[in-house]
């Protein structure tokens, strides 16, 4: 199931309507992790103004961090990682996505924000990690 995120702040960024926006997500298998998001979201007026009036650009942002006790669920353990989240970012083709992965042999958790698009993937990407060591972790299957 993925994470919902809510939107906790806006900053308009110039007099079009252009705003950076960011947004909380909690990891729905490791509670006591809190991701936070930050994107540009197009105005109306800038869309009518440039076109490519369905898309926003790829860039964004991401910082994770423990906001609580931390327990683990079934969570990948593979290098993919899985899917927490994931938002339009326009009409059909592109998503935000956030991806968690396990580092274990760093007993770490890395988020990673990207886009995905059906052609013409972005390397636009960023990274935050969340360190497991020396902190009560508590894991639902034992720890892996």
């Amino acid at each position: 199931m993925p994470a919902q995120a809510e939107q906790v702040g806006e900053v308009g960024v110039d007099w079009i309507g252009n705003d950076i926006v960011i947004d909380a997500v909690a990891d729905p298998k490791v509670s006591g992790v809190t991701c936070h998001v930050a994107y540009f979201d197009r105005g109306v007026l800038d869309r009518l103004k440039n076109g490519n009036w369905f898309e926003d650009p790829s860039n964004a942002s991401i910082a994770c961090r423990q906001t609580g006790p931390v327990k683990i669920g079934d969570i990948e353990l593979g290098e993919g990682g899985e899917e927490i989240f994931k938002e339009s970012r326009s009409l059909v083709f592109k998503k935000l996505v956030v991806n968690r992965i396990y580092d274990k042999a760093n007993d770490t958790l890395i988020y990673l924000v990207n886009s995905r698009q059906v052609q013409d993937g972005s390397a636009k990407m960023a990274i935050s990690t969340v360190p497991l060591y020396g902190q009560e972790v508590e894991w639902e299957s034992g720890k892996p």
